[in-house]
């Protein structure tokens, strides 16, 4: 079962809407070459805001994930792109369904 996750939630900067959708959607093949990234979530609830959600099945993997290249890529990013920095939250799980 996966134990530890991350949730960040990203406002993009008027004008920045659909280049912060097309970078999280372009984000998931970076992702894919994550082995020890469970389940991984890139999502819009309005026009502006948005979210990541990722889990894992250990500290470790959490950790790798955020020194990896899409971590890198968005906080390269961030100044251009989001109106305020991400909000990066490491929330533990409690329970979860997933294929396989």
């Amino acid at each position: 079962m996966t134990k530890f996750a991350l949730y960040v939630e990203l406002k993009a900067k008027p004008g920045k809407e659909e280049d912060v959708a097309a970078f999280l959607a372009g984000a998931q093949g970076l992702v894919e070459a994550e082995p020890d990234t469970v389940a991984w979530f890139a999502v819009r609830f309005d026009k502006d805001t948005f979210a990541i959600f990722d889990a894992f099945d250990s500290e470790a993997g959490r950790e790798a994930h955020l020194g990896g290249r899409v971590a890198a890529a968005l906080m390269a990013g961030a100044e251009e792109l989001l109106a305020v920095a991400p909000q990066i939250r490491q929330p533990t799980v409690l329970a979860d369904k997933l294929p396989g």
